[in-house]
């Protein structure tokens, strides 16, 4: 068996690249995918395929019908979804990955430090996981294969 790990959560740092690597070396059989993890690429994609809009809100609309298809794509064909929420960035997207994950019945795993337990309370009781490290959730992806 093999799953396929949709990774939600800020694109900032490298937590992404983390989590691969600790699933490689438990050679745990996952294969992940998620958001663009180009910055400035997820910002520019709508320019980049339809050309120059007229102004930022045309420019950040074309770009946002980009990657909310790339996502439910992604999301699709993923069977478990790991959703970040961490204490530096702001989460809107990350919310909305994991709100669209429970909506379309796939297993979440929360991460989120226990600072974040309050406003994220009514979320926490819809995944099926909560815990508050990437590794934790690793670990429980790791006892599926037990």
């Amino acid at each position: 068996m093999e799953l396929t790990v949709y990774l939600a959560g800020q694109i900032h740092d490298n937590w992404r690249d983390i989590l691969k690597s600790e699933a490689s070396d438990l050679n745990l059989p996952l294969t992940f995918v998620g958001p663009m993890g180009n910055h400035d690429r997820s910002d520019n994609i709508g320019e980049e395929i339809l050309g120059k809009q007229p102004n930022n809100i045309f420019k950040d609309e074309a770009a946002s019908a980009i990657n909310n298809l790339r996502t439910e794509i992604l999301m699709n064909k993923s069977d478990v979804v790991i959703a970040l929420f961490g204490d530096k960035y702001k989460q809107w997207n990350t919310a909305m990955d994991a709100s669209r994950a429970i909506e379309k019945g796939k297993p979440l795993i929360l991460v989120r430090p226990e600072t974040l337990h309050h406003p994220l309370k009514e979320l926490s009781n819809k995944a099926q996981v909560v815990v508050e490290t990437p590794q934790q959730a690793l670990q429980t992806l790791s006892y599926v294969f037990s």
